[in-house]
């Protein structure tokens, strides 16, 4: 089996820079729901807030990373105009979903939620990473921070979830080769 540059860079967005964004929300969520006083002591406080300064800075990281690699390199090879008088778009995979109205959905919704909810991860998610650097140890304090931190973290994973099913199912139809 042997990959194109261009599915290389779509494995790179898609699956690799994903399943490490699905690794860290999981373990940034957890961090913040656990770090609590009556279940952690003021060393424990300390150990875990390190682990999740770290975890959530790499999250927004990731996101970013995500983000750019699909809007500067993959993007640009699913937009391509095919030349006038082209019939075959398999290589044009925007042109070959605005060409069947069965699946030109997929591009009016899909990518454009792709296109610009995405952004909004990789800005909620460094302002998650803020929060927590900022706060530090008094998220342990302050619940309802902590819980509008949890809430701003999930709403950029439910966003980001989103996304990758949209570019797993527009892939799937319209794959870039």
């Amino acid at each position: 089996m042997e990959l194109s540059n261009r599915e290389t860079w779509a494995l790179i967005h898609g699956i690799i820079v994903g399943t490490v964004f699905i690794l860290a929300f999981a373990g940034g969520l957890a961090g913040l729901w656990s770090l609590r006083w009556d279940l952690v002591t003021p060393e424990g406080i300390r150990e875990r807030l390190r682990r999740l300064q770290v975890g959530t800075w790499g999250m927004a990281a990731i996101s970013w990373i995500a983000v750019m690699t699909g809007t500067y390199i993959v993007y640009p090879w699913y937009r391509a105009t095919p030349p006038e008088g082209t019939t075959d778009l398999s290589d044009y995979p925007r042109s070959l979903l605005l060409s069947d109205p069965g699946t030109d959905l997929w591009h009016k919704f899909g990518m454009e939620w792709k296109e610009h909810i995405a952004f909004v991860v990789p800005i909620l998610a460094t302002a998650v990473a803020f929060i927590v650097t900022y706060y530090g140890p008094r998220l342990a304090d302050r619940p309802l921070i902590r819980y509008a931190t949890m809430a701003t973290f999930t709403l950029a994973f439910a966003a980001a979830g989103i996304a990758s099913v949209f570019g797993a199912l527009i892939t799937k139809a319209a794959p870039i080769l």
